[in-house]
């Protein structure tokens, strides 16, 4: 492991740790909160879809599973809400295990494989529906008790920073797989499965390590989004829209990179906040902005804006020509 891998996640890190210090406003520190919970859910999709190329339309089954844990155990069961948490993140991988078994172990790939995530995804909504313990259509309402134990706090920028912690960790996860073996077999399956394994690499294990680490980081923001907004139903933990989402965030600002789902999330939740202040009482019109933002980075920047923004940066002179220089 190399230090300056890593230098440019810190760097970004110790900017955005210092909005709050500047950014008082309680509307924009929800808006920021929100986007970075987005950032993470899609942070865990980029693992699986980006840097592993298995498109998951189901990615609402392991956010809602550590939404509902979290927020279970705690109301229920009088579980920390720290643990709970924890607990809720190892769920929602447990989850991914299984699906990934369950998919992997038959062959399914591609379009098979992304219809088969969003039907256990819905599967999973209706049984959330249907169950006292998740509250059936009432859902689950998490007492309001400020104190840093019970993971609330007066101040939303805690919230924030919290947050951002979440993603700089899931991007300090996607950097390492970028610079491991692990990485490199993902990419190779994702390439061509059939000549990965003439290579020596077991496509099923390798797939099994990435969807259960994707279904981690996406029950993070879900445990997340439980503490935050104290308030769950089976439409918003195992909904569409959070699957959604999590795959626009990291296709719009670049698939399979570091930066990609961040970056995504950003533009796609500023440019819809936008539209809906222009719009004023015009409903729907951010979905109508995310179709769009979705129709031009697939027509336009196939790389995404990682991949724009990186056309900007001044290659480096060749050894040849620094020394011609000289």
């Amino acid at each position: 492991m190399k230090i300056r891998d890593y230098t440019l996640i810190v760097a970004v890190a110790a900017a955005l740790a210092l909005v709050p210090l500047v950014v008082t406003s309680s509307t924009v520190l929800n808006f920021l909160v929100f986007t970075l919970l987005i950032a993470l859910a899609a942070q865990g999709w980029n693992i699986l879809g980006g840097y592993g190329g298995q498109f998951s339309f189901g990615h609402a089954a392991f956010f809602g599973t550590g939404a509902y844990a979290t927020a279970i155990l705690q109301t229920r069961y009088g579980v920390n809400a720290w643990a709970g948490f924890a607990i809720g993140i190892a769920l929602g991988a447990l989850v991914g295990w299984i699906i990934g078994f369950l998919t992997f172990r038959t062959g399914l790939k591609g379009s098979y494989f992304a219809l088969v995530t969003l039907a256990f995804a819905e599967v999973l909504r209706v049984l959330a529906n249907s169950f006292a313990l998740t509250g059936g259509g009432a859902g689950v309402l998490i007492e309001l008790d400020v104190r840093p134990e019970n993971f609330q706090f007066a101040s939303r920028a805690i919230f924030y920073w919290i947050a951002l912690a979440l993603v700089i960790v899931a991007m300090l996860i996607s950097r390492r797989v970028e610079t491991t073996r692990f990485g490199a077999q993902l990419a190779a399956v994702r390439e061509n499965e059939a000549a990965a394994q003439a290579l020596g690499v077991d496509p099923f294990w390798v797939k099994m390590h990435a969807i259960t680490l994707s279904a981690g980081i996406t029950a993070a923001a879900g445990a997340f989004y439980a503490q935050y907004f104290l308030f769950l139903d089976s439409g918003i933990a195992y909904g569409a829209w959070i699957s959604v989402e999590a795959l626009l965030a990291p296709i719009i600002g670049g698939l399979g990179t570091v930066f990609g789902p961040l970056l995504g999330a950003l533009v796609l939740h500023g440019l819809g906040e936008l539209a809906k202040y222009l719009g004023g009482a015009a409903t729907g019109i951010n979905l109508a902005v995310y179709g769009a933002l979705l129709i031009l980075a697939v027509a336009f920047l196939p790389n995404g804006v990682a991949g724009l923004l990186g056309r900007f940066r001044k290659p480096a002179p060749l050894p040849e020509a620094r020394r011609a220089e000289g």
